[in-house]
Parts: structure tokens; sequence; C-alpha cells
């Protein structure tokens, strides 16, 4: 098919709000007329799907949204897209086929509605986006305030080309930065909402900066081991409390680079100390989000990984700024066991964190709060009884 017309996407537009509105995602008119009225698919014209391909090998699959019906369609998926890979791992396996990590999306509707949702916007409300990725979400802010109110920043400066054209073509004119997001706006506005489509570990002093007293902040924050979206609003003093919010998700990291990410460099190993029992299995840890969050509560700076040892064995594994390490099969026999390196402790720690979460009635995440002091500081705490846990 042509390039679609709006008419063509018309019906595909509501259909996806209709599915955003009855999944709870949408719960106010404006931003129903919003996603409605925003055209998705001259966004994204192009991303990739994860596929594995006849060999057997993992691989990024180019779609196009605009040359088929079929095609179309699946551009109004509620469904992440990713548009962009890391070039410094992307490696082309055939003719429409990549392998690589993803640099950038456009995200799964439905959360993006949450976020917007969360966001609490009010007319005349300015408004700074971190991550402009496709141009989608900054679309939808436009619609919702007018363009001149919105602000939107990326460390790429091709996807902010990209966003500026596909927005015009949409009919909107918001401001583009290019530059490191974590940065904020550097020509120093103060803005009343600020929204981030990528994760940072901790909110960034200029956030703070760049904000008045009551403005709300809607971020995911990386803690590790986990990590959530938070929905913080800033005070007279320069804190930033709030509580992590019944939308869930996860982002992107916030990049340092435009393209690609950096390497992390990561200390060697702690030589192996022993083998033990386990009250928690690798089971336990995949199958509960809220869980992970917790630990990740518990063990500040740690990290999961995956680990594959000589005999073939996956096993899920802790490890901790210390070189201090922990690991459980995925599967098989030894799923009840733990092998540890460094920090004996790390692990008893990770079923500390199990008994709590237990004995607590498993709570979920939006039963914790978040809070960024004025000097940078944050803690956590679980709202029902304010046990408390510093992430510094």
């Amino acid at each position: 098919m042509s390039t679609p017309t709006l008419d063509q996407a018309r019906p595909h537009m509501a259909a996806l709000t209709d599915a955003l509105t009855r999944a709870g995602a949408l719960r106010t008119p404006v931003w129903s007329r919003a996603f409605s009225s925003v055209p998705r698919h001259l966004f994204v014209p192009r991303w990739f799907d994860q596929e594995r391909n006849e060999r057997g090998i993992a691989v990024w699959r180019e779609h196009h949204g605009t040359t088929t019906a079929d095609g179309l369609a699946a551009a109004y998926r509620d469904k992440t897209l990713v548009t962009a890979l890391d070039p410094d791992t992307a490696e082309r396996v055939d003719e429409t086929a990549w392998t690589g990590v993803p640099t950038s999306s456009s995200t799964l509707p439905g959360l993006m509605a949450g976020m917007l949702e969360d966001l609490g916007v009010g007319d005349g409300h300015q408004v700074l986006e971190i991550g402009t990725g496709t141009g989608y979400n900054a679309a939808l802010l436009c619609h919702r305030l007018g363009e001149r109110l919105v602000c939107s920043v990326d460390i790429d400066p091709a996807l902010v080309g990209a966003a500026r054209d596909r927005l015009a073509a949409a009919g909107f004119a918001p401001r583009l930065v290019s530059g490191d997001g974590t940065r904020g706006n550097v020509t120093g506005d103060r803005f009343d909402r600020i929204i981030a489509t990528c994760s940072v570990p901790a909110v960034p002093g200029a956030w703070i900066e760049q904000s008045r007293p009551g403005t709300v902040l809607v971020a995911d924050i990386a803690l590790g081991v986990e990590g959530g979206l938070v929905r913080l609003e800033v005070d007279e003093q320069g804190r930033a409390l709030g509580h992590f919010t019944t939308t869930g998700g996860r982002f992107m990291p916030a990049r340092a680079q435009a393209r690609t990410y950096a390497v992390p460099r990561r200390p060697r190993p702690a030589a192996q100390t022993g083998v033990r029992p386990s009250q928690v299995t690798a089971a336990d840890v995949r199958a509960h989000y809220a869980f992970r969050l917790v630990l990740a509560f518990h063990l500040p700076g740690a990290e999961i990984v995956h680990h594959l040892d000589d005999a073939g064995t996956m096993a899920l594994q802790i490890q901790g700024p210390d070189r201090s390490w922990a690991r459980t099969p995925l599967a098989g026999e030894g799923t009840g066991t733990v092998t540890h390196g460094g920090d004996p402790g790390l692990w008893a720690r990770v079923e500390e964190a199990w008994q709590w979460w237990n004995g607590a009635g498993r709570p979920s995440h939006d039963r914790f709060g978040y809070a960024r002091e004025a000097d940078g500081a944050a803690r956590v705490w679980y709202i029902p009884d304010g046990t408390r846990w510093s992430l510094t």
C-alpha cells in the first residue's frame, strides 16, 4: 500500500484507544482524545521485532508499518516497538535482520498512557520530557497542552532530527533539544511537570533545579536488582517525595553517548567460598516483581545477571559492588542450593528480604514510598508501617 492516509489509520487509532480504556491505562477524556487523534504510524514507520531465525539465533527483524495493511495495524498494537540498535553491537545476519542491543523504542502505548495519566497535567502546565525517541509521546503532550508548553530532550541528535520531521508531519512543533537528559533543559527553564522515558539510578539534581514547588516528576528509577516508576512532587525545600505508581513498566537506561551504551566496568568476581542450602530459589526471584524491588532495597548497588558455568548450567546470580556474588540454578538439580564467593552474607540478605516480604503479606510495588532529599540522598519506605531503607 502507499503511505497510509489519516482516514485509513483512524479505525486503528480508535481501536487502540478503546483497548487502553478497557485496560484502565486511559482514565480521562483528555488523554483518550489525544490517543485517538495522534497517528502513531507517523512516528514508527520502521521497527524491529525479536525472533529466532532458521539457525536458532535471536535476531531483530525489520518491519515497516506503512507498506501493507497488516503493517499499519501492527503499528497500533499495544506493544513496545524497538526502533534503533546499538551500532557497536549490531551485526547484520541477513537482508532484514540484525543482532544487537536496542537503544531506542516507541514505548508500549499502555505504559505511555498510564504515565501521562499519573503526570496529572493541567492547562497551562509547562512539561519537560526526557527521552524524545520517536516523538510520539511529545505529540501526545502537544495535543493535550499545545506545542509551546512542551520541551523534549534526547541524547541522540539524529533521533531529535527525525522526531522533529515526524512531529511537523503531525502538525506539531514543540521545542526539541539534543543533549544529556539527566541535565534537563540546559536553558535553565522551570517546569510544572517532568516525565522521563528512560531509566536513571536516581533523580538528577538538574531536574529538581528546573522544578517549581509542586512540580510533579514521573520517572523510572533503576535500583540495580530492580526498579520502577515513581511519581514524586517537589516541595519548597527541594525534596521530591512520592511513591511507586500502580503503572508498571521499565525503560532503557539513559545514555551518556548519542548512539551507543558504554561497556560496564565490573570488578573481577571474588573466588568461590562455599555452597549451602537456600530458602529462596531462582524461580522465587524471577516470579515476583515486587519482591525484586524489595530485594533492591536490601541490597543497594547489587545487580542480577545470568551465569553459565562450564557444564552448561544456567544460574541466576546476585553480585554486589564489592566483588561478592551468590548464584542458584534456574532449573534441574541444585535449585535449592546457592554457591557464593566473597561475602558469605550476601545471599543471607536475599533470604532476609524474602522473609520480610512474605511476613508483610507480599505487598505490591505501589505500597512503597520514594524520596529524594534536598542533598541528593534517597530512601524508600513501606507505606503502611513506615519500615525504611536508605538507598544512598
